[in-house]
């Protein structure tokens, strides 16, 4: 299997894992995953496009996220509140996921394997080993999703739902 070819697999895999929770949870967008609050539903759908856009489009090809205007809502470290008024409609927020994660696949369609190994045009300080290079941002956007499913997977248990293996 050739490295691109396991990454897209990579991609597929933990999208499902995660999109097949966060789906389930349309109908509860701001259910949070602890008493304490926490990273909720739609939260994490918009967190995760947000994201994605900001490395391939930033980190990788060295352009502006085309979801800066997103950052104040989804941006890391930014605390979800419970408030639907401060959040984009869910409709919207998954539509652009799935363009997000379309051009993502495409971006990948046009690496080499040894485009792999270039070094990321806007790398963060200090974060040299996880986006130091191509491959390595697209290692993070393989984990990102399964990362933030657990926080899924408690929002649904918070709201008395049976464990979904999707």
């Amino acid at each position: 299997m050739r490295t691109i070819d396991f990454i897209k697999a990579g991609l597929e895999g933990g999208k499902n894992l995660t999109l097949g929770l966060l789906d389930d949870m349309k109908d509860s967008p701001l259910a949070q995953p602890t008493s304490k609050g926490g990273n909720h539903p739609l939260w994490i759908l918009g967190h995760l496009a947000y994201a994605e856009a900001n490395i391939v489009n930033h980190i990788i090809l060295g352009n502006e996220n085309p979801l800066i205007g997103w950052k104040e809502m989804f941006g890391g470290g930014v605390e979800p509140v419970a408030d639907a008024e401060k959040y984009l409609p869910w409709d919207e927020v998954r539509k652009k996921f799935d363009e997000v994660r379309e051009q993502t696949l495409s971006v990948l369609s046009g690496l080499t394997e040894d485009d792999l190994d270039q070094p990321s045009k806007n790398c963060p300080p200090g974060r040299e080993a996880m986006m130091g290079t191509v491959g390595a941002c697209f290692g993070v956007l393989i984990l990102h999703p399964v990362m933030h499913r657990g926080q899924v997977a408690d929002a649904r248990r918070m709201l008395g739902r049976k464990p979904l293996f999707a």
